[in-house]
């Protein structure tokens, strides 16, 4: 992929920062009040901090967090790679880091083009993310209005006639192709086919998604909803006539960004060629999804650990990496991993990466450590020893081997990392919300998950960068 880098001023970002802190947005939770020495929630004793530790956990700031958390969630929404949304994350993510006092790094570069779309109309539940994905050999670049109808089947026999202006959606037991069915109700009047897939295995949902026709064109909208969008159209239906707006937008020449706060070590002897530690997360989500815990979650614990960071004494230099482009294959990470120069490579002394730190599943009440292959590195043991100063060491599982997030694109280059969330505690199931339309604030973050997370990152991150 070609890459166009460029370092954008303090000034630059300045004015992008009217997408500032959403303020109000705080009132919504209870912020965690727990005393510096005093047992966490889930914690199995008190704490036995460091003065390091104390540095860093008297400044985190939950308050500021949640802003972060609303804005990304809430105010932009869906941010799918390679569209506006994650533009707008870019953006407001380099400008809180320029605001901090970081030096920021814009990396740009090419994805796919992408095809998404929108449903709207009375009735439909706004907690929720209603963007859905949008069949490439559909009409794109439209709106239209209907009347919302089921289909009896996948087959053009069961089919009406006549359905002139009606918005046709099929509701599928198992895999189907949509195909006969769209163009059929195209010649017959529709305006949109609305498809769906199979229900997943409970307690996952299933997301929205892309429809794949088997013909070169068919001339209405072809959109694809999650499992959780599905249920909500039904119970229109139930609830007597529904009447729907379905847009489709189609983004071309797209590019996607990583966006890398820096900041020089301030300790030690002056001239000397310094490690670094980076701390990251992705902030894309999926089509559908206002990606609250997966991962506005862990885009939030990383920036607001920036500003409590900025001034602190390292002896490392510190980066904050946020990647876009996660969700369709570890894209941006993996732009930024493998084209670092050989000396820039061997100067990172490790990554911590957070994904999915936040969820008020109640059985997610295990500290996951992931590492690609499962082994022991200065990350992953940084993490446990600060998760065992904070009285979380029996909450936090061993190693475990695993990729599926961005610590993989750097250990797949030789850089030590980690990834770390909640997770189940008998074993790697997500919660109920994971890459759904209801991965929202209110229906899957919980604060004292997301504020502990922020103080075991904190201090394992500080105390490799201070060592």
């Amino acid at each position: 992929m070609p890459i166009s880098a460029s370092r954008l001023s303090r000034r630059s970002f300045l004015a992008l920062s009217g997408a500032g802190a959403v303020g109000a947005a705080t009132t919504a939770f209870a912020m965690p009040a727990w005393a510096v020495d005093a047992t966490r929630p889930g914690a199995v004793r008190p704490p036995r901090l460091t003065g390091q530790d104390r540095q860093i956990i008297n400044r985190i700031r939950p308050a500021r967090a949640v802003d972060d958390l609303t804005y990304l969630t809430e105010v932009i929404g869906q941010r799918y790679t390679g569209t506006p949304g994650e533009d707008r994350a870019a953006d407001y993510i380099a400008a809180q880091l320029d605001q901090a006092g970081y030096t920021v790094e814009v990396e740009r570069f090419a994805v796919p083009d992408r095809r998404i779309g929108t449903l709207s109309g009375a009735g439909l539940d706004a907690r929720f993310g209603w963007g859905v994905g949008s069949a490439a050999e559909a009409v794109q670049d439209v709106t239209v209005s209907g009347s919302l109808r089921l289909a009896p089947s996948s087959s053009p026999a069961d089919l009406p006639a006549d359905l002139t202006g009606v918005v046709i959606m099929r509701v599928v037991t198992q895999t189907e192709d949509v195909t006969p069915l769209a163009v059929a109700a195209a010649e017959r009047g529709a305006v949109a086919v609305i498809a769906t897939r199979r229900d997943a295995t409970a307690p996952s949902q299933a997301p929205a998604f892309v429809p794949r026709l088997t013909v070169p064109r068919v001339d209405i909208p072809v959109v694809g909803v999650s499992q959780v969008q599905k249920e909500q159209l039904l119970g229109l239906l139930r609830a007597g006539e529904a009447r729907l707006t379905v847009t489709t937008m189609e983004y071309r020449d797209t590019r996607s960004s990583n966006v890398i706060g820096t900041r020089p070590g301030r300790k030690g002897a002056a001239g000397r060629t310094r490690d670094r530690v980076m701390v990251g997360a992705h902030y894309d989500s999926v089509i559908g999804s206002r990606g609250a815990n997966d991962n506005g979650s862990g885009t939030a614990l990383c920036l607001e650990l920036a500003r409590v960071m900025a001034t602190s004494p390292t002896v490392a230099d510190l980066s904050f990496g946020f990647w876009g482009s996660e969700e369709v294959g570890l894209v941006g990470s993996r732009h930024h991993a493998r084209n670092l120069a050989d000396a820039e490579r061997a100067r990172l002394r490790g990554v911590f990466n957070n994904d999915m730190i936040a969820t008020s599943w109640e059985p997610a009440e295990k500290y996951w450590l992931l590492e690609l292959n499962g082994r022991s590195n200065p990350v992953n043991q940084a993490v446990l020893a600060a998760g065992d100063r904070l009285g979380y060491r029996t909450k936090m599982g061993e190693i475990f081997p695993m990729g599926r997030s961005d610590h993989a694109s750097f250990s797949e280059v030789g850089v030590d990392s980690g990834n770390f969330g909640w997770l189940h505690r008998d074993g790697f199931f997500l919660e109920p919300e994971y890459h759904s339309s209801d991965d929202t604030v209110a229906r899957n973050i919980s604060l004292e998950r997301l504020t502990v997370s922020m103080e075991i990152q904190g201090c394992a991150a500080y105390a490799l960068a201070t060592s």
